[in-house]
């Protein structure tokens, strides 16, 4: 059961596209909140809302915030936008998409041609962190590659949660945006990843694309009960749709649980489910003990897939020159480099078999 109660709104303390963040005040003193415009409208100081207080009383990673369910002062809106898809379907917070496949759509004609991927590199990351140092990977080879990011719905569901793709666009280190699955508020929406990483190619016109989920992950402990498992039908659709699939191998020489140090199990198991060959990137580490840990861990990374070694410090050099900060796990650059310059590196390396690819079309 949703833990739920009414508050009332004391203060708007944040705002970016599809967000408002604001203080409400409930029988349980004050708490931060999240409202997401283009589900529950706007919001004002004064207005009286219903709020999910669920993660909040669970303590979650994530859940230093309340939700807005409804705001039952400003009522009575009518969602006029155009549409037929539901995302959220047959739950309280359904809405209407205009999906990019579906007929009523702008670029039905393009996705109803589109069947391949034309040989484009997709970054495939576990963690929605991995998504900045992927993309400046990327744009440190070349700045006017177009990088779209397609966000599954394995972790959070609405993409404006996510306060790194607004810095990635202000920055100009993402182009585009796609919400695949009920994952939605991308500037494309899509109904499955086939169609998401289509429309990332043949509408947004990327040279790389990188697939994480949202932020937030679900793990267990078990070898198969993690979200971010999906991955290993990612590697399998980009490989179907005749693309590239580059996996950003999870690294950590700071995690405490021994199931993540060195080169996490979580892609250890994708890559023995995945069916179809991908390309792991492991960045160059500077300290030995490092590199013999990792090489003895790799021994378990199937054959049909290729390991490459690349440096990822130019991603993190983009990522310091536009102030970008990026965290995981709680832990920085300086706590854990090992996992971040994984991303970049395989960023970098897509960057690189994107930029021979173009060069092949002149």
């Amino acid at each position: 059961m949703i833990d739920f109660c009414q508050g009332r709104v004391i203060e708007i303390t944040g705002t970016r596209p599809g967000v408002t963040e604001i203080m409400v005040e409930t029988d349980d003193g004050r708490g931060r909140a999240v409202n997401y415009d283009d589900l529950t409208g706007s919001v004002a100081v004064g207005d009286v809302v219903m709020v999910n207080t669920t993660a909040v009383n669970l303590r979650l990673g994530t859940g230093g915030y309340h939700f807005v369910m409804a705001n039952l002062t400003n009522t009575g809106r009518t969602n006029m936008r155009p549409g037929h898809i539901m995302k959220l379907r047959y739950t309280p917070c359904q809405l209407k998409v205009n999906a990019v496949e579906e007929q009523g759509s702008l670029y039905y004609h393009i996705m109803k041609q589109a069947d391949s991927l034309e040989g484009m590199p997709v970054v495939l990351g576990l963690l929605h962190s991995m998504l900045p140092y992927a993309a400046a990977g990327v744009k440190a080879v070349n700045s006017k590659l177009r990088v779209v990011y397609v966000m599954t719905d394995g972790g959070a569901l609405p993409l404006a949660f996510s306060k790194l793709v607004t810095r990635l666009r202000e920055s100009r280190l993402l182009e585009g945006t796609v919400t695949v699955g009920h994952a939605f508020g991308g500037d494309l929406e899509a109904i499955n990843i086939y169609t998401g990483l289509l429309a990332a190619r043949a509408v947004l016109e990327a040279d790389v694309a990188v697939v994480t989920m949202g932020p937030g992950i679900a793990g267990t402990g078990t070898r198969f009960g993690f979200s971010g498992l999906e991955q290993a039908d990612i590697i399998n659709a980009v490989a179907n749709l005749q693309g590239r699939p580059f996996v950003i191998p999870r690294l950590s020489f700071a995690d405490s649980r021994p199931r993540h140090r060195g080169l996490s199990h979580h892609t250890r198991t994708i890559l023995q489910l995945a069916h179809a060959p991908a390309t792991v990137v492991f960045p160059k580490l500077d300290r030995r003990f490092m590199a013999d840990q990792l090489e003895q861990q790799a021994k378990d990374i199937p054959a049909k897939h290729t390991v490459q070694e690349v440096p990822g410090t130019p991603a993190h050099e983009l990522l310091q020159e536009k102030g970008i900060a990026v965290s995981s796990m709680g832990r920085g650059f300086e706590e854990d480099p090992a996992f971040f310059l994984a991303a970049g590196a395989t960023g970098i390396l897509a960057a690189k078999q994107a930029a021979r690819r173009v060069d092949s079309l002149l």
